[in-house]
This record gives structure tokens, C-alpha cells and sequence, in this order.
């Protein structure tokens, strides 16, 4: 039984922890034997053949998914963060998917967090960092303080890595929202999420390399999660991006392209109020698509929470 550092409550060990062996993913793929005397278009057939099984394997956990999809919009419109664990190919995953909300969104970068087994060094070499540790994740994860606002959600392709089921075991101890994405059933980081999406992706073409279906499995997940997240809080308008910051050419362009279809202008008119809009594109359409001036598109959207959806209707809408 491990203790929770923070209150000295013991938390409940986990049970039923999955052997290495009885994984689907670690099994030895029988389409790919003899792959290393195969040639170079016979591996990419190889490789282009399984991956296109990945799809159908998410397709079966988009009940899991629309769950989370909204728990994460909740907790940020409750002024939660969404903190991914993850250790080795999960965790590269994770840090990407949580680094690129930001510039993507326009979102805080404390919103969306990652913690790494072995931090930021670890993304790019391998680490000392024992991911065997569940303490050392307990810790890691303690140091961003989770409470029930937040959502921790705990990746790991086995679903048994010990760094990342303490974590995301310590976080719901503390009253955080969990759940975790994996590639296997009944793993013991499931035991300790409110709720476990399982991609069932099978053997990798390479046996033990889960950075090939597993990771890609996990990156349609994690893309899933924070893009719909961000679509529930009005990050978007219909399909098009407008929370997004012009700081360059490309994103420049983008943003008055945005506003021409949205709002049927000419581009000298879009950028005319870009400009009046201080730069902003949510302002900018909230100003077009109600008739207000800045201020009052302003005030509509600090009374929606950035929804921009809302603000133009300036009412507020139940997630």
C-alpha cells in the first residue's frame, strides 16, 4: 500500500497487474515474419497493412472517448487543466498532443500539461528515470497539485506502466477526474481511472515496439480528446478555426480567410475589422455576426467563456 504524501491518507494498491507476456501488444505478429529479409516496399506494405487496422480499433472506444471529450471541456470551463502521464513512446505522445494546444488553440499553456517519467529531457533520449516507480509518479504528478477540477488522464500502451498508474492513482485519490488510454483490457491503470478507453490495435509489426499502432492509435485518441474538448467550449466556429492568434504570415492569412467565409466579406472588409477588432478573429466574427461594436463583442465573450457561438448569441448554452 503506497501513502499519499500530501494528506497521509494510504492509498489502495492495485490489483491484478497484467504480465508483459499476456499482452496483445507485445505478442509476435504472424504477418510480419521474415520481416527483416523482406524488401523495402514489401516492409511498407508490411507496415501500411497493419496500420490500417488502427482506425477500426479507435472506432469501438468513441463512446470512452466522447466521455472524456467532455469531462476535459467541463474541467476547463471550470477553470480546471487537463495533465496527461506518460512514460517513454506514451509520453512523447502526450508532451506533443499538450504542446500543441497552445498555438493551435490559443489556449493557456497551464491548460493542457504533460508530465513526462524522466521530464523534458526525456522526450528526446532515454531516461534514468525508473518508470517502474509508481512512487516516483505519485511524486511527479503531486508537484501540479491535482484537485477535482482537474482531469488526469494516464497513457500507456500496455497499461500497466507502474510511473503512470501511481500518478493517475495519487490524482484521483486527491478528488481528480481520471482516465486512461491504453492498447489492452483489463490492465491495472484501468483500475484506478473513472474511464479507461482501450484501443485494441494487436501484435506491432516489430514485437515490444508499441511506438508504431500503439502510438499512432494514441495520437488519433489524444487529437480526438482536445479537439473535441475545444470544439465544445466554442474554440471553433461551425468547422473553421477562430480562436487562433495571428503571429505570422501563414496564420495572418488564415485568420482573414477565416472571417471572409464565415461572415461572406471581401477581404479588404475582413481585414478592416481585424484591425478594429484588435487583431483578434473571435472579436473580429462576434462583431460581424451580431452587429456590435468591439466592446460589446468583448463583453459577450468574457460572459461566454470564449465561446464564440455563444457570444454571438449571447446566451449560454449546458455543455
Amino acid at each position: 500500500m503506497t501513502q499519499d504524501s500530501a494528506n497521509g491518507k494510504p492509498l489502495q494498491p492495485v490489483s491484478g497487474a497484467t504480465s508483459l507476456e499476456s499482452l496483445t501488444t507485445e505478442k509476435a505478429n504472424d504477418a510480419s515474419v521474415g520481416l527483416d529479409m523482406k524488401s523495402a516496399i514489401d516492409i511498407a506494405r508490411i507496415i501500411n497493412a497493419e496500420d490500417a487496422k488502427i482506425a477500426a480499433a479507435v472506432k469501438k472506444a468513441l463512446p470512452e472517448i466522447a466521455m472524456v471529450i467532455d469531462t476535459v471541456a467541463r474541467s476547463l470551463r471550470d477553470g480546471g487543466r487537463l495533465i496527461y502521464v506518460g512514460a517513454g513512446s506514451s509520453g512523447r505522445i502526450s508532451a506533443l498532443d499538450a504542446s500543441e494546444c497552445p498555438p493551435t488553440f490559443s489556449t493557456l499553456p497551464q491548460q493542457v500539461q504533460y508530465i513526462m517519467a524522466g521530464g523534458p529531457k526525456a522526450l528526446a533520449s532515454a531516461s534514468d528515470v525508473n518508470e517502474d516507480s509508481p512512487e516516483l509518479g505519485q511524486r511527479d504528478v503531486a508537484k501540479r497539485r491535482p484537485t477535482r477540477k482537474d482531469i488526469v488522464i494516464g497513457v500507456s500502451a500496455s497499461g500497466r506502466t507502474p510511473y503512470v498508474v501511481g500518478a493517475t492513482e495519487y490524482a484521483r485519490a486527491r478528488g481528480a477526474k481520471t482516465a486512461a488510454i491504453t492498447c489492452n483490457l483489463n490492465t491495472a491503470l484501468s483500475q484506478v481511472a473513472d474511464i479507461t478507453i482501450v484501443a485494441e490495435v494487436g501484435p506491432e509489426v516489430i514485437s515490444g515496439s508499441t511506438r508504431m499502432k500503439a502510438s499512432t492509435a494514441q495520437k488519433m485518441i489524444c487529437n480526438m480528446i482536445t479537439t473535441g474538448a475545444m470544439t465544445r467550449l466554442g474554440y471553433t466556429y461551425d468547422n473553421l478555426m477562430v480562436n487562433v492568434h495571428m503571429k505570422n504570415a501563414k496564420l495572418v492569412e488564415r485568420g482573414i480567410g477565416v472571417l471572409m467565409r464565415l461572415c461572406e466579406i471581401d477581404r479588404e472588409t475582413a481585414i478592416r475589422t481585424i484591425k478594429s477588432a484588435g487583431k483578434s478573429i473571435p472579436i473580429a466574427v462576434v462583431m460581424l455576426k451580431a452587429n456590435v461594436d468591439k466592446m460589446e463583442a468583448v463583453r459577450r465573450l468574457q460572459k461566454s467563456d470564449g465561446n464564440v457561438r455563444l457570444a454571438i448569441e449571447d446566451s449560454r448554452l449546458e455543455l
